[in-house]
């Protein structure tokens, strides 16, 4: 049985930064570890979403697990939207497996939007983040497969430079900013946005997750 896990990173990273998270996973779960590279500022979503098809295409995998941090956890959420339409060239059956999310602002970022109001604010975001962290909407997750959130709670980071928050979180995404609507479970931990992929309880409740469909209590 190939079993993989498929992380996809944030916006301005390139997924070094998971090396440490992914050894953590490979380790507990006793698979393959891989990091999906994308352009999340000179790329579009739909653009970034078919090359993540691709990517997990090519693997054959037998059981695939797919891990978001940030704004690469919105780009999953639009590879299995874009799957689950009739005709696209996504639309071929993917394998099993589960999704956590890392710190992702499903419901927008206020940090980006007040970052995007800066003249050189929109082009510093990139295409990406236009589409899916600037709107404030509600998402609704289609179910196809077990999903679980991580939210930090320690504020410290990026989000505090682009104006005060008054409420709960991990210095760059609110934890209000994470929830959506379908999920089997959300879990905060203290935490700060950047600190998820280094954390050892972030790897262990990840891989928990991934194993048994639901977070450790």
């Amino acid at each position: 049985m190939r079993t993989f896990v498929v992380y996809v990173h944030g916006l301005w990273l390139n997924g070094w930064e998971s090396l440490l998270l992914r050894r953590r996973l490979s380790r507990q779960l006793n698979c393959t570890t891989l990091s999906f590279p994308y352009s999340s500022i000179g790329a579009d979503l739909p653009q970034n979403a078919r090359a993540l098809a691709a990517f997990v295409e090519d693997l054959h995998a037998d059981t695939l697990h797919l891990v978001g941090h940030s704004m690469g956890g919105l780009v999953l959420l639009e590879l299995f939207k874009r799957a689950a339409t009739p005709g696209a060239p996504e639309a071929a059956a993917l394998p099993h497996g589960r999704i956590v999310l890392l710190g992702t602002p499903v419901r927008g970022s206020r940090a980006a939007r007040n970052l995007a109001q800066f003249p050189f604010g929109r082009r510093m975001l990139g295409l990406t983040a236009h589409e899916v962290l600037l709107p404030d909407r509600e998402r609704q997750w289609c179910g196809a497969r077990d999903l679980g959130i991580i939210a930090g709670t320690v504020p410290l980071g990026f989000g505090r430079f682009m104006g005060p928050f008054k409420a709960p979180s991990d210095g760059t995404v609110l934890v209000e900013e994470t929830h959506l609507a379908g999920a089997k479970q959300h879990l905060s931990l203290r935490t700060t946005h950047s600190g998820m992929v280094y954390s050892r309880v972030v790897a262990r409740q990840t891989a928990t997750f991934l194993r048994t469909g639901a977070f450790d209590p």
